[in-house]
């Protein structure tokens, strides 16, 4: 249910911010993936490098809600 919470703020930003929609959580994101209590960022990079790898892509970014209306977000370069 926590995931299912922020997917209207997804689609808000994605629209917000003219991001191609396609670019956005290409395989599923943590509603279709499960999001496992404390392994979030470690699950959320593993998929990014994978994808990074995989697709050819130079930059990702992981971006997930922290407690008290916190976040966190990292930008990846492959090398």
């Amino acid at each position: 249910a926590r995931s299912r919470a922020f997917a209207s703020q997804a689609l808000y930003c994605v629209r917000k911010l003219g991001i191609e929609p396609s670019r956005v959580n290409p395989n599923g994101g943590a509603i279709a993936l499960g999001h496992p209590l404390g392994c979030t960022g470690a699950r959320q990079v593993a998929t990014l490098l994978h994808e990074l790898h995989r697709t050819g892509e130079r930059f990702g970014v992981v971006s997930m809600c922290i407690g008290t209306g916190m976040g966190a977000a990292a930008v990846f370069e492959r090398a």
